[in-house]
């Protein structure tokens, strides 16, 4: 299945040609058992094996839950922010290009994300007080308007706009990329000393990945819901829940960070 996130897989495998055996002589398949089986009702998704819609909203709370909870040990040792931050990274990584979801790795994921997500909310409460708070109402905001959006069918991907995303994310990477180099190595942060006209250049920037993350949630949608539909295996939903909680993560850093250039140019 195509996504901006490494989120659903196709896990259906050929079925090999057996012979059709003799039931003729079967009591099994009497006129009367066929009639009752006929008029049962139909197996349901738990049943069958299949993912439900239950299936990512359990998986993704649980995975949610695990970064919630570690990000209030980052809360408290913000330390652990940087530590977090490259675990969360390799193994997002590892994540993205498993072939099958992994529910341990994914769990781990989770709990990285969220000693990283601690530490970084604590420093950027510190500078901006309620900066955090504003943070996450901005993220539920995007993504319940998102999901609102794409249920009455406002949001939709296209073949044409998803390859603009595509490069806009690679373009996105790459700046992100370079700025870890001129932040580390010179001190130079180009979201925060470049300017555009006098607009911080990281505000502009911003706009634009909370951008991306939008057309990320309704990727999301899309992949979670044509799995649903052609009745892929319940383990995808491991998948599910890592793309949205990957987008959820990305969307609330890149609101933390705008709010900051917003508040840092007020004072």
């Amino acid at each position: 299945m195509a996504g901006g996130n490494p989120l659903l897989r196709d896990f259906n495998k050929k079925n090999g040609t057996a012979t059709t055996p003799d039931i003729s002589h079967d009591p099994r398949y009497s006129p009367e058992n066929l009639e009752n089986l006929y008029n049962a009702p139909a197996a349901g998704p738990d049943r069958t094996g299949r993912m439900s819609y239950d299936d990512v909203v359990m998986r993704t709370s649980l995975v949610l839950g695990c970064v919630i909870v570690t990000a209030v040990v980052g809360w408290v040792a913000p330390v652990l922010a940087l530590p977090g931050a490259i675990v969360g990274l390799v193994l997002g990584l590892v994540n993205a290009f498993k072939r099958e979801p992994s529910p341990l790795l994914i769990t781990l994921y989770a709990l990285a994300q969220g000693l990283f997500l601690g530490g970084i909310s604590r420093m950027f409460e510190g500078a901006y007080p309620g900066i955090v708070v504003q943070a996450v109402i901005g993220t539920l905001a995007v993504f319940v308007s998102v999901l609102v959006l794409y249920k009455v069918g406002v949001l939709r991907s296209s073949p044409r706009v998803t390859k603009f995303f595509m490069v806009a994310l690679l373009a996105y990477a790459l700046f992100a990329l370079v700025n870890l180099g001129t932040s580390l190595l010179g001190g130079y942060n180009m979201r925060y000393d470049a300017t555009i006209f006098g607009i911080p250049l990281g505000l502009f920037v911003g706009a634009i990945a909370i951008l991306l993350a939008v057309y990320s949630f309704v990727l999301d949608f899309e992949n979670i819901s044509d799995g649903v539909k052609r009745g892929i295996p319940k383990k995808a939903a491991w998948s599910a829940a890592f793309g949205l909680t990957v987008t959820l993560i990305w969307a609330y850093v890149e609101i933390l960070r705008v709010l900051s250039i917003i508040r840092s140019m007020s004072d």
